[in-house]
C-alpha cells in the first residue's frame, strides 16, 4: 500500500456538521453583532479556524465566545452525524496497519465537544487541532506537525479534506490530497482522487 499515513479533516470528511456549524455561526453572530445572516452568508466559514471566521467580522475568540458558541452548537448536536461507511473505512485501514492521523481547523475544545462522542477517536494515532500550532490551514503547519509526531515522510502520506484550505495544506506540506466529494459536493480542487464517497475512497486506496 502507497500511503502508510492518512490523515483525514473532521468537518465535512469524517463528520457532517455542515448544519451545525453555520447555524451556531448565524446565532454567535446575531448575539455579538445584533445582525441577521443567512447560513448560506457563512459558508466561507466552512473549514476555517473559528478565530478566523470571527476575525472577518471584528471579533476574537474569548473565552466568553467560545462558551456562547459552544452552547449554541449544542442547540444542534442531533443534525450531526458520521458520512456513511465512515466507520468501516477506519477500521478497514487500521486493520491494514495503517497509522490514521485528524488535522483540523477546530480547537481542542471544540474537538473534545463535540467530535469525540463519535467514538472514532480511538482508531487514531494523533489528533492535531488548531491550538497545536501558530499557523493553520492553509499553511502547511498542522500537517508538518502531524507528521512531526508520526515520523511519517511526505511521499507515504495522503491527507483528506473538503475544502480549498485543505487542498492548499497539503500541497504546501507536499503531500497527496484526496477531495471528499461526499461533503465537498464539487471536484475543483487541486487534488489526486477525487472519491464520492468513503467506500469508494477506501478502494483507491488497496
Amino acid at each position: 500500500m502507497k500511503y502508510q499515513h492518512i490523515v483525514f479533516d473532521v468537518d465535512g470528511t469524517l463528520v457532517d456538521t455542515e448544519y451545525s456549524v453555520l447555524h451556531s455561526f448565524r446565532d454567535v453572530l446575531e448575539t455579538l453583532t445584533g445582525k441577521h445572516y443567512e447560513p448560506e452568508e457563512l459558508t466561507f466559514a466552512l473549514g476555517m479556524p473559528s478565530e478566523d471566521a470571527l476575525a472577518r467580522f471584528g471579533l476574537s475568540l474569548t473565552t466568553e465566545v467560545q462558551i456562547l458558541w459552544g452552547t449554541q452548537s449544542k442547540k444542534y448536536d442531533r443534525t450531526n452525524k458520521l458520512f456513511e461507511g465512515m466507520e468501516t473505512v477506519l477500521e478497514t485501514l487500521k486493520a491494514r496497519s495503517c497509522s490514521l492521523g485528524i488535522v483540523t481547523s477546530r480547537n481542542r475544545l471544540e474537538f473534545q465537544e463535540d467530535i469525540e462522542g463519535f467514538g472514532i477517536t480511538r482508531l487514531f494515532d494523533h489528533v492535531i487541532c488548531a491550538d497545536d500550532t501558530t499557523e493553520h490551514k492553509p499553511k502547511a503547519a498542522p500537517l508538518l506537525k502531524y507528521m512531526e509526531l508520526a515520523g511519517a515522510r511526505p511521499e507515504e502520506t495522503i491527507y483528506v479534506g473538503d475544502s480549498i484550505y485543505d487542498a492548499l495544506c497539503a500541497q504546501a506540506a507536499g503531500v497527496d490530497f484526496a477531495d471528499a466529494v461526499w461533503g465537498s459536493h464539487t471536484v475543483d480542487r487541486p487534488a489526486r482522487y477525487f472519491p464520492e464517497t468513503p467506500l469508494e475512497f477506501l478502494g483507491m486506496m488497496k
